[in-house]
């Protein structure tokens, strides 16, 4: 009986105590619980650990029009030197196809070292100067010589900095403060309230650090999609005829409106809602 009441006592210094806890051998590793619960994020996602989720390279390989389609209703950040974040959804994108496209800085394929991010990775900035004066960003896709044009942005936050960047970077206009719909109501327009030079050239927006894509809020429902010709390219024949230039239907924030594609883009959703009965 000695024996057997020693054998129950080392067997009970082995058990776990009462409370369910239970102290781990030196050589054991102790395995913690996971720090957050919940379904892992898509492979659109990319984040730090304190950082914003932002889109990632995924999001930008895709064909040019699917990717300027696709940018319709996403939040584009820029944050400043001083940590200052500025944020607007995209509102209004031009495709641009590449050696094909006569309205290309990529026609006929010649690179230069102006285009050179149009032949980038997908997400590459393409950033180049117009009228000796103004700036222009866009987005590499799937193609070689393959981008996106952002126009417009929606602004959602920072708007007193956007102001106060418009009024020092607009070139020879003084006086009259800007209203809300023109801060970012034109690509240099948008360059110029998101502090956007040449330095952002050829620039990843899925990694880099002052400007990059967060998915936009979904809404209730997905919202119309205006195909139009692109604006200011006149001298490029047929391809400036082409509905290469996407929009939010109805946003009061869009460049150019164009009347008669957003007639026939409400005729399409009619007659699609009419072979739903």
């Amino acid at each position: 009986m000695g024996q057997k009441k020693q054998r129950l006592l080392e067997a009970k210094r082995h058990q776990s105590p009462p409370d369910g806890t239970r102290t781990s051998s030196p050589k054991e590793p102790r395995l913690e619980p996971p720090t957050t619960l919940g379904p892992q994020r898509s492979i659109y996602f990319s984040s730090l650990k304190g950082r914003p989720a932002r889109l990632g390279s995924e999001f930008f390989d895709q064909p040019a029009v699917s990717l300027a389609r696709a940018f319709l209703g996403q939040v584009l950040v820029r944050r400043l030197d001083d940590g200052t974040e500025l944020r607007g959804r995209v509102v209004e994108t031009e495709a641009y196809l590449g050696p094909e496209d006569e309205a290309a800085h990529s026609r006929g394929g010649r690179q230069t070292p102006r285009n050179r991010g149009m032949f980038m990775k997908p997400g590459t900035l393409y950033v180049y100067l117009i009228y000796g004066m103004y700036f222009c960003m866009n987005v590499s896709s799937q193609g070689d010589g393959a981008c996106v044009l952002l126009r417009a942005l929606e602004p959602l936050g920072g708007l007193e900095a956007m102001r106060q960047l418009r009024h020092t970077l607009r070139k020879g206009v003084a006086g009259r403060a800007l209203k809300d719909l023109e801060l970012c109501n034109g690509p240099s327009k948008l360059c110029q309230a998101l502090a956007i030079d040449k330095s952002f050239d050829q620039r990843d927006l899925a990694t880099d650090e002052a400007v990059w894509l967060e998915r936009g809020p979904l809404g209730p429902s997905e919202p119309a999609v205006v195909a139009a010709a692109r604006v200011g390219i006149g001298n490029a024949g047929e391809w400036a005829l082409k509905p290469l230039r996407f929009y939010v239907q109805g946003s009061p924030w869009v460049s150019v409106v164009d009347r008669a594609a957003k007639q026939n883009t409400q005729a399409r959703a009619k007659a699609s809602r009419d072979e739903d009965f």
